[in-house]
């Protein structure tokens, strides 16, 4: 009973502790610094130790004028802990009062406690940092390394240089610190990626990269090869990536690994011409079967998805002979997979692609595999207007991988199954469990369905235009976008007016856009833009339309106040990051 009272009161204790420097730092934020004063005095008393608590009091003093009291405490607590960075305060706290000659002698004590005892170079360091005195810091951390020479501070340095406007400095500093140390690559690059992504203006970038050309033509060493090909990935310059990783592969042919990365990286951005070269490279340099394979699976996939219906016949022989080439095994699954789907939705043969896909179950699968297999099975089935028998693998799928991805897209896919058969009530429910998954596409997926059904049912109880719209959705799904569209442009007629008005547009605008007919595409966006301003579907039509102005039609200058307009008036909207990030780099700073 005893302990058990102890550690009750112990409790009692920390919670009444919190709650009082939760209030000290209230009083401190709203600039009440007599009571926030006070309250961290109050605090001292229990923590005496605690250096935040005696320089939040230390700077009461000095808002409130009572230079004299802090310099009272700051020297009572030196006589005490003998702390290096007390002297800075000290300067600093002479220096409000315009005592430089003061302050001066304060700071250079500093520096002089630090030769003397090295290890307090990161608290005095910090004290002039946190001071703004950036280069009385710099000065503490030479000061340390001429006395020690194996202590280097380059990165503390090189992020002081930045903060006193010396990018090239800072550049070059981060850069040697890397090459001497490399085991700290992704702490540097994680720092110059926040400069290339949040300087004001392009400097920063144009620095590195002379920096980092200069470093390659100087030094035979490939370190700088993946230095300047990391560069062009962040800048998105796929194919400049490129011509370093092969130069690195062709003085260590080992691995086709990071090839392969910005293949796939290349194909995420829609650079397909620099993403067919990168695999047409791998096809020709290497006689590993899975790679092959890969390299392979993704040029027919991206053959595929630029295809116009007389290119068909070609890539139906295409997949034959691929799959002739391989041999029907466990490891040209994902071909397999993607003949059987390119078999039912674009030569509309769900038959022949349902027995390609039989044939898959009957091999050695694992059973991630086979879950594969079961999913592009349920498509098919989807697609065939099987309805039932499509819910029925799909929730195969949801029970063999538990908790993984691929069993959350089968149950948006089984909500989808629902939402086709006008069963809404049923998809309802799923796509509102949905929009709490873990994986962002999936949430924004389920979130944008539920919306659909919940608005659609509050504005018509029959559910009428909502069936209709449904209907369209599922023309889209079984790529039959002529009859998608027709649907559609039905529904605009019929309900013009009413809450399915602006999805029916936005729709449009996907499939037109799907077809390259971006004239017609900009036109269903636009007519969001001017008309449903207020909806929840403006910010996607303002993305959609800047995406297809800068990457599809190469206007920059119409791209850009449609990104803006995002940043400034949809900053919950999911494309809030990426508008940011295209309007940067298109404007050419990076500072809203």
């Amino acid at each position: 009973m005893k302990k058990l009272f102890l550690l009750f009161t112990l409790f009692i204790s920390a919670v009444g502790f919190s709650q009082n420097e939760q209030l000290a730092g209230y009083y401190y934020e709203r600039s009440d610094f007599e009571k926030a004063k006070l309250s961290y005095e109050e605090l001292l008393q229990t923590a005496p130790q605690n250096m935040q608590y005696f320089l939040r009091i230390v700077d009461c003093c000095q808002q409130l004028k009572q230079y004299d009291d802090a310099n009272k405490l700051l020297k009572e607590r030196f006589a005490k802990y003998n702390q290096g960075a007390l002297l800075v305060e000290l300067g600093y706290n002479a220096h409000l009062q315009q005592d430089e000659v003061q302050a001066k002698s304060f700071y250079d004590q500093a520096i002089e406690r630090v030769n003397k005892s090295t290890r307090e170079v990161y608290s005095v360091a910090n004290s002039f940092e946190q001071k703004s005195l950036l280069e009385y810091a710099v000065k503490a951390y030479d000061t340390v390394t001429f006395v020690q020479p194996n202590y280097k501070f380059d990165y503390q340095k090189a992020l002081l240089y930045g903060q006193m406007g010396n990018m090239e400095l800072m550049i070059n500093t981060l850069l040697d610190a890397n090459f001497e140390n490399p085991d700290n690559s992704n702490l540097i690059k994680s720092q110059l990626a926040r400069y290339l992504f949040d300087e004001s203006d392009t400097s920063f970038s144009d620095n590195l990269r002379k920096a980092l050309i200069l470093r390659v033509q100087k030094t035979q060493d490939v370190f700088w090869n993946q230095y300047l090909s990391w560069f062009y990935v962040q800048q998105r310059e796929y194919g400049k990536a490129f011509i370093q990783e092969k130069a690195i592969y062709k003085r260590n042919p080992q691995s086709l690994g990071t090839i392969v990365s910005l293949a796939q990286q290349s194909i995420l951005e829609e650079d397909l011409d620099t993403a067919v070269e990168i695999l047409s490279y791998i096809t020709e340099n290497t006689t590993d079967l899975a790679l092959l394979i890969q390299a392979d699976t993704y040029l027919i996939k991206m053959k595929i998805d630029v295809a116009k219906q007389n290119d068909y016949p070609a890539i139906d022989l295409d997949l034959e002979a691929l799959l002739a080439k391989y041999e029907i095994t466990p490891f040209t699954l994902s071909l397999q997979l993607i003949q059987a789907h390119f078999v039912a939705f674009n030569l509309a043969n769900p038959e022949k692609a349902r027995a390609i896909i039989d044939t898959a179950l009957k091999l050695q699968l694992n059973n991630y595999q086979i879950a594969q297999a079961k999913m592009e099975l349920a498509d098919i089935m989807l697609y065939d207007e099987k309805f039932n028998q499509a819910l029925l693998y799909y929730s195969q799928v949801e029970l063999d991988l538990k908790n993984d991805v691929v069993a959350h897209e089968a149950s948006l896919k089984a909500a989808k199954t629902s939402y086709f058969k006008a069963d809404f009530k049923w998809a309802l429910k799923q796509f509102k469990e949905l929009k709490a998954a873990n994986t962002q596409l999936i949430a924004n997926d389920a979130l944008e369905y539920y919306l659909l059904i919940n608005d659609n049912t509050v504005a018509d109880s029959t559910q009428t235009a909502l069936k209709e719209f449904a209907k369209g959705d599922y023309l889209q799904y079984q790529n039959r976008s002529e009859a998608a569209i027709a649907q559609f442009q039905s529904i605009l007629k019929q309900f013009k007016g009413q809450e399915i008005e602006a999805i029916s547009l936005l729709r449009l605008g996907t499939i037109f856009e799907k077809n390259k007919q971006y004239d017609l595409a900009l036109s269903q966006y636009q007519n969001i833009i001017s008309n449903h301003a207020d909806g929840i579907y403006s910010d996607e039509a303002l993305y959609f339309s800047a995406e297809i102005y800068n990457k599809k039609l190469n206007e920059p200058e119409k791209a850009k106040p449609l990104y803006e307009k995002i940043i400034f008036n949809h900053e919950d909207s999911i494309y809030f990051v990426e508008a940011r990030k295209a309007f940067r780099k298109l404007r050419g700073d990076t500072n809203l």
